[in-house]
């Protein structure tokens, strides 16, 4: 009986060990890591830094619930805000719950601040939008997959056009107490809208009393070649949704970094998680945090993303009709005439290499920043032969 719930569709392929960039599946055979577990293992496979941090933590304690400080968590907070160039921030888990987080934060502030009447603050959304899975979020997706047989659904969002921001300033009211977006849509495909969109979302925002959320849960600590993309972009969000590397691979860690006044808002006992800020988690996202001050990740982001989107970009025309890139990151539109985009990542892995598709006909490539130039050759022959044969 497969006792297994079929939530998944992976790819046939089964993991034994990982190290740097590198799978071994269970028959021996090794693949190149093309997605980076969506980004959470930005720094490569049981990075050394980030296990000796894990491991120090272990011997030493790994949960204490909230109800006590540990001598991690503090730490981590002055590390993290510092290098985010923030003022506060909220340890949770995974990424749902950061953008939960979020979520419940705005809406406080929204009443306590903004002075929006009790129930009556809305958040402004965007079409393409992925967020995480939860019954809140999914109220707020356009995806069927996510959506369809899971009402009802949470009141409370308005949606526009993704990168339309004159559709977003029309959306904006007296009653919005938040926008929430992407700086680069990651789940549905690395859709980069116009330039300037996420400063005019600052603007409009700022504008009209309401708070700019930014999900860099994915685009976040080095994907695009900056340590934060809006910070890339020159934009201060009020709210900054991080996770995914945040953990560094090990575990998941994920925090709301951002204004005092607005995380200011809660009080004991209003949010909270067991597990939200443990000092093991602490430990490594501190350690992650180290390896972003050295500018290293970033900076190899930026020289291996150039590099493989010149191998890559020769196939536009054969087989792939649209590259987007930004650092390390990136969706090619498969020609249906060749297949979908699963066919494409079934014809990468014979050729060593993992990678997923999405939204049926795009393929998204995301290695650990760790890649070496040679790697990345590698990575750009096995696409050419999966497209062109």
């Amino acid at each position: 009986m497969d006792v297994l719930a079929h939530n998944y569709a992976p790819l046939p392929v089964t993991i034994a060990r990982a190290d740097g960039v590198w799978f071994t599946a269970t028959d021996g055979r090794r693949y190149l890591d093309c997605l980076a577990a969506y980004s959470a293992v930005n720094f490569g496979h049981r990075h050394p830094d980030l296990v000796a941090a894990a491991r120090a933590q272990l011997d030493r304690v790994t949960l204490t619930s909230r109800a006590f400080d540990n001598d991690q968590l503090g730490p981590f907070a002055e590390e993290l805000t510092d290098l985010t160039g923030t003022q506060m921030m909220l340890p949770m888990n995974t990424g749902a719950e950061a953008v939960e987080t979020a979520i419940k934060l705005a809406r406080a502030w929204g009443e306590r601040v903004k002075g929006v009447a009790p129930g009556r603050g809305q958040i402004v959304t965007v079409t393409g939008n992925f967020h995480g899975r939860t019954t809140t979020i999914v109220s707020f997706s356009d995806d069927p997959a996510a959506r369809d047989g899971f009402g009802p659904f949470t009141p409370g969002f308005r949606q526009v056009p993704y990168g339309d921001a004159t559709a977003l300033a029309g959306a904006v009211d007296a009653e919005t107490v938040a926008v929430l977006l992407e700086p680069v849509q990651g789940e549905a495909g690395v859709i980069i809208p116009p330039a300037g969109y996420l400063a005019q979302a600052r603007h409009i925002t700022a504008a009209a009393g309401a708070l700019l959320i930014v999900d860099e849960i994915q685009s976040g600590l080095g994907r695009t070649g900056a340590t934060l993309e809006s910070a890339r972009q020159g934009v201060q969000p009020d709210l900054i949704c991080l996770g995914k590397a945040l953990g560094g691979g090990i575990m998941p860690v994920s925090a709301v970094v951002g204004s005092a006044e607005v995380l200011g808002v809660l009080r004991p006992g209003e949010h909270g998680s067991t597990f939200g800020g443990n000092p093991l988690g602490a430990a490594i996202g501190r350690a992650v945090v180290r390896l972003l001050r050295t500018g290293q990740p970033q900076r190899a982001a930026r020289e291996r993303g150039a590099q493989l989107r010149a191998a890559l970009d020769p196939l536009v025309g054969h087989g792939v009709t649209a590259i987007r890139h930004v650092g390390l990151w990136f969706g090619l539109d498969i020609d249906p005439a060749l297949g979908s985009g699963r066919d494409v990542c079934l014809r990468l892995m014979d050729g060593g290499v993992l990678a997923k598709d999405t939204h049926g006909q795009t393929v998204r490539l995301a290695p650990p920043l760790t890649i070496t130039p040679d790697e990345i050759e590698s990575v750009a022959a096995a696409f050419d032969q999966a497209v062109r044969g």
